[in-house]
């Protein structure tokens, strides 16, 4: 079953009887795993498992769902702001779905997005931190997708809530898309609501508000909203955010949550035709040649995709001239000082209140 049918099973669209054995299925299996992640929370909670901790700050950036919710273009923004406060900033994460040894996507983005910032990509985030302080000299660490990565201690915990969907069907692995439940949520130092659009606020802030009160005592979360910058082609070229408004164009991508991407597109071109694959997806040859001739089928020049996807597309291969990939930048708006004052407390000389490390 690929994603998008799971998806369909996972959010009741279907409706057929296969469909309710599945969701019955999986309903069962979900007791289970809540039952496991419970017990390992626990064991942190009350240390019998051990947190190691950096010898510089540490901040995480997660999410407690599974597919994006864009913790990319966020840790790129806390990077930067980190720079301009006077630090130097490495970037931890696990490297997930890398291949063959090199960097993965996600890793490929934050070089372009953060030029001259470390990156360790590495499962044993303890050690990959050691590394960074040690052979970088980075003096704090920002963790992707760390939040459910509790054995490196963290100064600042970041969780992001996407605004299109936020709490993964109400359920956890494989019956919802929850990475663990939602009590889970007192954890966060900080709560993010990504997408934060006017007309997905007023549909999400009435699911996103109550559960919060619940689990953390308070409804306050900082709205990020990701802002177009503008084009980057395949072979390196770079136009506005309005080159292509009144061109027809098909669309691709390989993410958590197409449906994000694909509200943000809409917005900047044409969109005439999509196709999604699975999230990380490497594209091989024969995906990238009948990408090429999807789009002269279509007789379109521009295929839109996402900047993750991009990278892994060689730039010497045709369909590379035309492509194009929106490049989105994080944008803070209400509710973002209770983060912009926690970075500023980072360092004891500034706020000799912080946690102890």
């Amino acid at each position: 079953m690929d994603e998008r049918s799971a998806i369909a099973v996972m959010s009741g669209e279907r409706r057929d009887a296969v469909a309710a054995v599945l969701r019955g299925m999986c309903g069962a299996a979900a007791l289970g795993y809540a039952a496991v992640i419970r017990c390992r929370n626990a064991a942190y909670d009350r240390g019998w498992f051990r947190v190691e901790r950096a010898t510089v700050p540490v901040i995480s950036v997660g999410n407690i769902t599974t597919g994006g919710t864009g913790k990319t273009p966020v840790v790129a923004w806390l990077v930067e702001e980190l720079i301009r406060r006077g630090y130097h900033p490495g970037i931890l994460s696990r490297g997930y779905r890398s291949l063959d040894g090199h960097a993965n996507d996600e890793a490929r983005v934050l070089q372009r997005l953060c030029p001259g910032t470390p990156h360790i990509q590495q499962r044993d985030r303890v050690a990959g931190a050691r590394l960074a302080v040690r052979e970088h000299g980075c003096d704090v660490l920002v963790l992707d997708d760390g939040y459910q990565h509790r054995r490196l201690y963290r100064d600042l915990d970041v969780l992001l809530i996407d605004a299109l969907r936020p709490w993964g069907f109400g359920s956890v692995l494989p019956r919802g898309l929850l990475r663990e439940p939602l009590t889970a949520l007192w954890r966060a130092d900080v709560v993010g609501i990504t997408r934060a659009e006017p007309e997905l606020l007023s549909r999400a802030l009435p699911q996103i508000q109550p559960l919060l009160r619940r689990h953390r005592g308070d409804e306050a979360a900082a709205l990020i909203r990701f802002v177009p910058q503008g084009w980057i082609s395949g072979v390196g070229a770079a136009l506005g955010a309005t080159a292509f408004t009144t061109s027809r164009a098909a669309a691709f991508c390989g993410i958590g949550n197409p449906a994000g991407f694909l509200q943000t597109l809409a917005k900047q071109t044409q969109v005439v035709a999509e196709r999604t694959f699975p999230d990380h997806h490497h594209y091989g040859s024969a995906d990238l040649d009948e990408l090429d001739a999807w789009r002269r089928e279509l007789g379109v020049e521009v295929l839109a995709t996402t900047l993750k996807d991009l990278v892994k597309i060689p730039a010497d291969h045709p369909v590379a001239a035309h492509t194009f990939a929106l490049d989105i930048r994080s944008q803070l708006g209400l509710g973002s000082e209770r983060l912009i004052a926690a970075l500023d407390c980072l360092c004891p000389s500034r706020c000799p209140q912080r946690r102890a490390a």
